[in-house]
């Protein structure tokens, strides 16, 4: 499957886009094209800032996070930054990525829009699997560290 992920999937779903803008004409404006940058930067920022986070945070656990001591719970897991926004905040940034990589496509057919709805659907099970793993392994901090930072991916929204 990795082989089949690796060497047809990926460069089949990350092209999608790319043919679609080499068959149909789209004409963005200048306001579509700085709002689609946007788009990119911020989950650039999000999902290089919560990992790079994570990394930091495993290394010193008490290396200040935006500015501040870290939130820890159970001395296990960060609640702080990014992971005190949501637990799996990289996902989001993934995912504002990946619709970035679709917009300049326009909104004429959701064939361009393949990529994020697959990545969109995977995360969101790849999260419930994390989040039962998590459940186990930490069992009342996991509980703890649910309560502490509520959302799942999207603040406010899941």
């Amino acid at each position: 499957m990795l082989v089949f992920g690796d060497l047809v999937w990926i460069p089949f779903t990350f092209s999608i886009q790319g043919w679609w803008l080499l068959r149909n004409k789209v004409e963005l404006t200048t306001a579509a094209i700085v709002a689609n940058c946007f788009v990119f930067l911020i989950g650039y920022m999000v999902f290089r800032g919560a990992n790079k986070q994570k990394h930091e945070f495993k290394k010193n656990p008490k290396a200040p996070i935006w500015g501040k001591p870290p939130i820890v719970i159970g001395g296990k897991l960060l609640a702080s930054g990014y992971w005190g926004v949501a637990r799996h905040c990289n996902y989001l940034g993934d995912l504002l990525l990946a619709l970035s990589f679709s917009l300049p496509c326009g909104m004429s057919s959701p064939v361009p829009y393949f990529y994020p709805i697959y990545l969109l659907i995977l995360l969101i099970w790849r999260e419930r699997r994390d989040e039962a793993r998590c459940a186990e392994k930490y069992k009342e901090i996991w509980a703890e560290y649910r309560r502490t930072v509520p959302w799942r991916i999207l603040p406010y929204v899941y």
